[in-house]
C-alpha cells in the first residue's frame, strides 16, 4: 500500500514542481490562455500537495515511534492518521471536471403539465436562486418568458461564484412535482415537471465567436399573449450557423444589452455542446456519472401531500419545507460523495 501511495506522491510532487516552474517562466504571460490554464492547474494541485507533505511527516512520526520503545503507545494513533491522510489524498487526486470552478447559466423550462408546469418552473427558479444565495453566489436574471397563467415558459438565470458549476451541475435534469394545483376544484393531485439545464459559463477566450458565423436578427419585444411591449427593435435573435444553436433575448430595453446577454448564453451553449461531444467519446462508465444532468432524466420528485423531496440518484429524502427555500446542501453533498466514490472505483 505504502509503495503505491508513495508513487502517487512522487508523481504529484513532480507535477507540482513542473507547474511552479512554468508559472515562473516570463514567456508564459505572453499567452493569456496558457497563463490562466497554469494558474488553474496550480490551484488544483495545492490541496493534494499539502496533504502529501503532511503524509510524509506523519510517516516519519510512525517510523520514529516504532523505533523508540517509549513512543510505542503513540503508534496506533499515528498509523490511524496516516491511513486517513491516504484516503484524503486519493480523494483529492480524483480528477475534477475542469469546468467545476466556473460560473453557470441555468435554463429552466416548463415541462409537462400546462399552466401548472409553468408555475412549477417559477418555484424551481426561486428555490435555485435561494440556494445560490445561501452558498454566497451572486444571481442575475438573464431572460424570462412568462406564461399567460403565471409562472414561466422559460427562464434563464446566471449564477456567479467560485465553484458554482461544481454545485449546480447536480440540478440539471427533470424536476417532478406532485401537488394539488390552486386551479383544481376537485382537490386532485397533479404531476407536473420542469426541466433544468446547467451550463458552465464560457470565457470569451474559450469560445471565439466570429461575425461571419453569426446571423443576427432584431425585432420588437413581445409580452404574454404576443402584444408588442415597446416601439423599437430591441429584441435580438442570434443564430450560430456552424452549430444551428439559436438564442433570443428581449428583456432589456436596449438592443446592445440584449445582444450582450444573448452572446453570453450562446457561448455557454456552444461550450456545453462541445463538452457533451467530448464526453460521448469517453467510455460508457465515465458517461454514466450522476452529474450528467440529462434533461430527460427524472432527478428529483417533490411531493407536497407528504411534504418530502426525494433525489432518485442517491435515494435521499428531505423535508419539502427545508428544500423549497433553497436547503439543497444535503442533496449536493450526497451527490458529490457518490461522484467521488464512483471516480475512485473507476
Amino acid at each position: 500500500m505504502a509503495a503505491t501511495i508513495e508513487n502517487l506522491i512522487d508523481d504529484l510532487e513532480r507535477s507540482y514542481a513542473e507547474v511552479q516552474e512554468r508559472m515562473a517562466d516570463p514567456s508564459v504571460y505572453n499567452d493569456r490562455n496558457e497563463a490562466a490554464a497554469i494558474g488553474r492547474r496550480l490551484k488544483e494541485l495545492e490541496t493534494p500537495y499539502k496533504l502529501a507533505q503532511e503524509w510524509r511527516l506523519m510517516r516519519e512520526d510512525v517510523e520514529a515511534s516504532l523505533a523508540d520503545p517509549e513512543l510505542k503507545e503513540l503508534v496506533a494513533e499515528s498509523q490511524q492518521r496516516l491511513a486517513e491522510l491516504e484516503e484524503e489524498l486519493k480523494l483529492a487526486l480524483v480528477e475534477t471536471d475542469p469546468a467545476d470552478q466556473k460560473d453557470v447559466i441555468v435554463e429552466i423550462r416548463q415541462g409537462v403539465g400546462g399552466d401548472e408546469a409553468a408555475i412549477w418552473a417559477g418555484d424551481v427558479l426561486r428555490m435555485l436562486t435561494r440556494y445560490a444565495e445561501s452558498r454566497g453566489f451572486k444571481t442575475e436574471l438573464l431572460a424570462a418568458n412568462e406564461s399567460d397563467g403565471g409562472g414561466f415558459k422559460e427562464v434563464v438565470l446566471g449564477v456567479k461564484g467560485d465553484g458554482a458549476y461544481s454545485v449546480f451541475k447536480y440540478e440539471g435534469g427533470t424536476h417532478r412535482v406532485q401537488r394539488v394545483p390552486e386551479t383544481e376544484s376537485q382537490g386532485r393531485i397533479h404531476t407536473s415537471t420542469a426541466t433544468v439545464a446547467v451550463m458552465p459559463e464560457a470565457e470569451e477566450l474559450e469560445v471565439e465567436l466570429h461575425d461571419n458565423d453569426l446571423k443576427i436578427d432584431v425585432y420588437r419585444s413581445t409580452g404574454p399573449g404576443g402584444q408588442s411591449v415597446n416601439t423599437t427593435d430591441s429584441a435580438v435573435r442570434i443564430t450560430h450557423l456552424p452549430t444551428g444553436i439559436v438564442v433570443a433575448m428581449q428583456d432589456e430595453k436596449s438592443q446592445l444589452q440584449n445582444k450582450a446577454k444573448a452572446l453570453r448564453v450562446l457561448r455557454a451553449r456552444i461550450y456545453e455542446a462541445e463538452r457533451e461531444r467530448q464526453q460521448a467519446e469517453l467510455s460508457a462508465t465515465r458517461r454514466s456519472q450522476i452529474g450528467s444532468g440529462e434533461r430527460a432524466e427524472k432527478i428529483r420528485t417533490y411531493n407536497y401531500p407528504d411534504s418530502r423531496a426525494t433525489d432518485h440518484r442517491v435515494k435521499v429524502t428531505l423535508n419539502l419545507e427545508k428544500v423549497l427555500p433553497g436547503g439543497l446542501d444535503e442533496f449536493t453533498e450526497a451527490l458529490q460523495a457518490e461522484d467521488r466514490r464512483r471516480a475512485l472505483e473507476g
